[in-house]
């Protein structure tokens, strides 16, 4: 197995052995400016973060609610591109090496840059998989042989309404792990619902091997450690998102990380008995 997909492998073992789960921020490349967001990686990893999500912006952004789609705005504005996103990865590689890199986006930049250029990239600057929204199963074959060839992580969504034929389908060709989307709706929706959660858990495990994150919706500590304790990992998102847009240039950083450890904190405390 590859160094590639070791780093997310071994993070998920490493958290096993301890009984702990996987903290998964999400933040957009290029937002709130093109020179702050390897910062805020390594501000993430410092709070805490096991494996990090990093969005590419995309102008039509499906799956993302307001507060992700105004953060691909102003990334797009500021210059981002699928370059950057990728050059980015290779300047927060120069200091850190072990924590998992995910990009997650759309496929039309990859289109574009074509899936053979894009896979052998990723590898050549250090990411670690890549979720691509708007590619489901049954339409990555190609994006599939290239990034298995490269030896980068294909991670799939699979949403409350996904049949057990489809479960099946990602679970051959998933990589790393499976993200679960807690709701119906965009990023940063809704009100979960844990105790639907935790029933589709066994349903997901009968056929999946991977570890499972759950996102979409989660705002809080208390809401993080509730979906933890049902699953092997918690991505937010939206939440982090709002913070960036909502600090000052100056209290950026501090404030983010201090979010994200507070999240961190919850995943770890052990309930009293």
């Amino acid at each position: 197995m590859s160094t590639l997909q070791n780093r997310i492998q071994a993070t998920f073992d490493r958290l096993k052995a301890t009984q702990r789960k996987a903290l998964i921020p999400f933040i957009t490349a290029g937002d709130p400016t093109l020179d702050m967001t390897v910062p805020l990686m390594h501000a993430l990893v410092e709070a805490g973060a096991d494996v990090i999500e990093l969005g590419v912006p995309f102008s039509d952004p499906m799956a993302d609610g307001p507060t992700i789609q105004r953060a691909s705005e102003r990334a797009l504005k500021n210059g981002m591109t699928l370059r950057g996103v990728l050059a980015m990865v290779a300047a927060f590689r120069q200091q850190d090496a072990v924590t998992p890199v995910v990009l997650m986006g759309y496929g039309n930049p990859i289109e574009a840059l074509g899936w053979e250029t894009f896979a052998a990239r990723c590898a050549a600057v250090g990411v670690d998989g890549v979720l691509t929204v708007d590619f489901p199963p049954e339409e990555s074959h190609v994006a599939f042989e290239y990034l298995q060839r490269y030896d980068i992580a294909p991670i799939f969504l699979i949403a409350p309404t996904t049949t057990e034929a489809r479960i099946a389908q990602v679970a051959r060709l998933a990589r790393g792990y499976v993200y679960y989307v807690s709701l119906k709706g965009v990023t940063g929706s809704g009100n979960l619902d844990v105790d639907s959660i935790a029933a589709k858990m066994p349903q997901l495990r009968q056929f999946l091997n991977l570890p499972i994150g759950v996102g979409f919706g989660i705002r809080d500590a208390e809401t993080a450690r509730q979906v933890a304790q049902v699953s092997d990992a918690v991505v937010i998102g939206s939440r982090i998102v709002q913070e960036i847009e909502s600090s000052a240039p100056d209290r950026l950083l501090d404030n983010v990380q201090n979010f994200v450890a507070g999240v961190r904190a919850a995943l770890d405390r052990k309930e009293r008995l």
